[in-house]
């Protein structure tokens, strides 16, 4: 047998693959791109991917290792997967191995084998002789649920009150048999009928309809309760008639159950669902029914963005703007702009859709990159809420709402409807202090105070997740008398119960929905109509139908108006207008009450006299001015270790590579110089210390794309050959969306 060594990528931080020889007697035939192998690395046993297979190889023979195990005998990832994996690895500078792991369910990382997501079925047997009698009402019952079935699904019939001894029984007698095979979603029997459009719908749903078949990036810009979903929903059933399957993405999984709910009452089709709420068979599960064309509609959240489809048709996006398409740590990725790449490899049309896209979204739609649709008024008799600005300045506040503020509420209330009352800070209080010394409540590993939870009482930092029971007195001067200090989610709840006593009020957050059933739960208690208030945060804020709110109250809207992040007027405006749009969605009239102390604020008032349409093209000209995103492209270079002086040297290391690299480069092959590249930094992050890390930036700036990524391409490879920094952490964040 000839030599030869296959090319493996292993989940570990180094940017490069790794040669092992093959398993003992295996042929070069039996590795095929896309397979799963075990080997040894270090003293670690991982589950990698082959690459490829070669003649040669730079190692030394006395250093190679045999592989351990060949895990598959075709490859679980195609071509075209392998192909994405790359350009990911590329653009974001990151280890290919990691970014390969994205691919795969947990269980299949861990070494499992695909079948482990089959269910038990049970599995009508063919019988020879005559069927014995059945002893027992549940005997003669199980038996009875396999009229006019073949096979049912271990889990119906637990569902329907039958047991494993019960089946095994049957099994005894001959009358059935255990199978295992993978489950396909459930399809329900009556499907709903499309709705009518308006004129804007029909437009937008023929012009989608027309990019079918191949890629094409469109933005269909709909203001709150337009009815982007019904448009969704009318070219999903376009791309079904072809034969296609289509993904869709949302923001988080609290808005999964709703519009999971959607699509199966729509569609006659299996629609699998994928987001973090699920277990790792779960996934598994929903993994394989769409990558095996079983299930023609994925919906899921970040992540399902890789998911391998045999046969796509369509991706959507809908919220496009949401920071959560944004993973944070690891591989710092964009679903968003992900989908937009694999929609062209796949060439299949990529639609995002939003009332308030993102700037990077809407410059490129208005500069015509992309399809740019609009639907500027609300779908049926719906009308937009009424948006008033209330200057607290200066005014009496009960509980934190000014007078006219409640009295709008027990109006909306005694009308039988809903309110919501919307605040972006979970907890009690973000503050517990002392008014005699002035201690503060601080986290003692982050440069941040930590916020007063009552159910239980403890304080919490909502950064690293520290804990420490409520002290009974001021630790600096023993005064008994700690006073919370502004509000979070569960004061505004206890406030208002005791304002409306005869009300429910129903409090959504981290703390209150944290099993899979919990929304489900909230949203049918939503549906019966009955008058209520409802307090959250920003779970609330994104694309929930809630027909029976008629007002929404934002107590606190100055928190982002002054952030030292950029993007901070961009996000405030968004969550503003997302949260207003909840709203009036039926054929109740809505209304919008902002409690502000800068109800001068020209954007704040720009926002609320003409739209976030209008806002948002004064804030382009604010990037074009200072040469930011969207008109130049950024990386952030970041640092942390619990050594400062050493969290900051890396970076100072990484400035002079930059320079160096800068001084050197010459015109390319034409004669022509590259953009300039600038850089700012390092200086400490706005949260110098988290988690007892000290936090440094370095940030670059380029108005073009390709010399920036060949000056981090440096920067990276030179970081990797450092030495002496073992203990200083760094990742590189291409695109980011938070500078702070």
């Amino acid at each position: 047998m000839s030599f030869f060594v296959v090319d493996v990528a292993l989940p570990v931080p180094l940017r490069r693959t790794f040669d092992y020889l093959p398993v003992s007697d295996d042929p070069i035939s039996a590795y095929q791109p896309g397979q799963r192998v075990r080997a040894e690395f270090g003293r670690q046993l991982l589950t990698g991917i082959v690459i490829g297979t070669r003649a040669h190889t730079e190692v030394p023979h006395n250093k190679l290792r045999p592989l351990l195990q060949r895990l598959d005998d075709e490859p679980l990832l195609g071509e075209r997967e392998l192909k994405l994996a790359r350009w990911l690895s590329d653009y974001y500078h990151h280890s290919p191995g990691e970014v390969l792991e994205h691919w795969l369910p947990v269980m299949l990382r861990r070494g499992s084998d695909p079948s482990e997501a089959n269910d038990r079925h049970w599995r009508k047997a063919s019988l020879t002789a005559t069927a014995p009698v059945l002893k027992g009402a549940k005997q003669q019952a199980l038996w009875a649920a396999f009229d006019g079935k073949t096979l049912i699904s271990h889990s119906e019939l637990t569902s329907a009150g039958f047991t494993l001894a019960q089946c095994r029984r049957l099994e005894e007698l001959g009358l059935i048999d255990e199978v295992s095979a993978l489950g396909v979603p459930p399809v329900p029997e009556v499907n709903q009928p499309p709705l009518a459009l308006n004129d804007q719908q029909q437009q937008a749903t023929e012009a989608l309809t027309a990019c079918l078949g191949s890629f094409k990036a469109s933005l269909l810009e709909g203001v709150t309760g337009s009815g982007k979903t019904e448009v969704y929903l009318q070219l999903i059933d376009q791309v079904l008639e072809k034969g296609k399957q289509a993904l869709i993405l949302v923001p988080e999984i609290g808005l999964t159950p709703q519009t999971v709910r959607r699509f199966r009452e729509r569609f006659a089709v299996p629609v699998a669902l994928m987001h973090s709420g699920l277990n790792d068979r779960e996934r598994l599960q929903a993994w394989r029914q769409v990558r095996e064309g079983k299930a023609r509609i994925l919906i899921g959240t970040r992540s399902a963005i890789f998911t391998p489809m045999p046969e796509p048709g369509l991706i959507i996006l809908d919220e496009e703007h949401d920071a959560s398409f944004r993973q944070q740590d690891g591989l710092r990725y964009s679903a968003r702009d992900f989908a937009l790449i694999r929609g062209r490899e796949e060439q299949v049309p990529v639609v995002l859709g939003s009332a308030t896209p993102s700037l990077e979204t809407l410059h490129n739609a208005l500069s015509g990159r992309y399809l740019h649709l609009k639907l500027t008024r609300r779908a049926g008799k719906a009308r937009p809420p009424g948006m008033k600005l209330h200057s607290i300045l200066h005014q009496p506040l009960i509980s934190g709402f000014a007078e006219p503020v409640i009295q709008a509420m027990h109006k909306h209330l005694n009308q039988d409807k809903q309110v919501l009352v919307f605040i972006n800070r979970r907890g009690f209080a973000p503050l517990l202090a002392c008014r005699e010394c002035g201690w503060m409540a601080e986290c003692r590993r982050c440069d941040a105070r930590m916020t007063l939870h009552q159910y239980p009482p403890h304080l919490h930092c909502h950064h690293c997740d520290a804990q420490q029971p409520t002290p009974l007195q001021c630790p600096d001067c023993q005064n008994p008398q700690l006073d919370p200090i502004g509000q979070g989610t569960e004061r505004l709840e206890d406030a208002l119960k005791q304002m409306f006593p005869d009300v429910p009020v129903k409090r959504v957050d981290r703390d209150t929905i944290r099993s899979k059933d919990a929304f489900d739960h909230l949203l049918d208690d939503l549906a019966q109509g009955e008058p209520c208030i409802l307090v959250g945060t920003q779970m609330l804020a994104k694309g929930h139908h809630f027909p029976d709110v008629t007002l929404v109250v934002i107590p606190d809207a100055d928190a982002g108006l002054f952030s030292a992040d950029f993007r901070g007027m961009e996000h405030t405006a968004q969550l503003i207008k997302q949260v207003a749009g909840r709203a009036g969605r039926a054929e109740n009239p809505g209304e919008v009450w902002i409690q502000t102390l800068y109800a001068d604020h020209p954007k704040l008032n720009l926002l609320i006299d003409n739209g976030y349409h209008a806002l948002a093209l004064a804030l382009l000209q604010e990037r074009l001015d200072q040469q930011l995103p969207p008109y130049a492209h950024m990386a952030m270079l970041r640092s942390e270790c619990d050594d400062k002086a050493q969290a900051k040297r890396l970076l100072e290391e990484a400035r002079e590579f930059t320079r160096i690299w800068l001084s050197q480069r010459g015109p390319d092959k034409n004669g022509k110089h590259s953009a300039p590249i600038s850089v700012l930094g390092p200086f400490p992050a706005i949260m110098e210390r988290r988690n007892g890390r000290f936090r440094f930036q370095l940030q670059f700036f380029c108005p073009q794309r390709q010399p920036l990524h060949q000056c981090l391409d440096v920067i990276v490879q030179q970081l990797e050959t450092l030495k002496g920094y073992n203990r200083v952490r760094w990742h590189l964040d291409v695109d980011p969306v938070d500078t702070l």
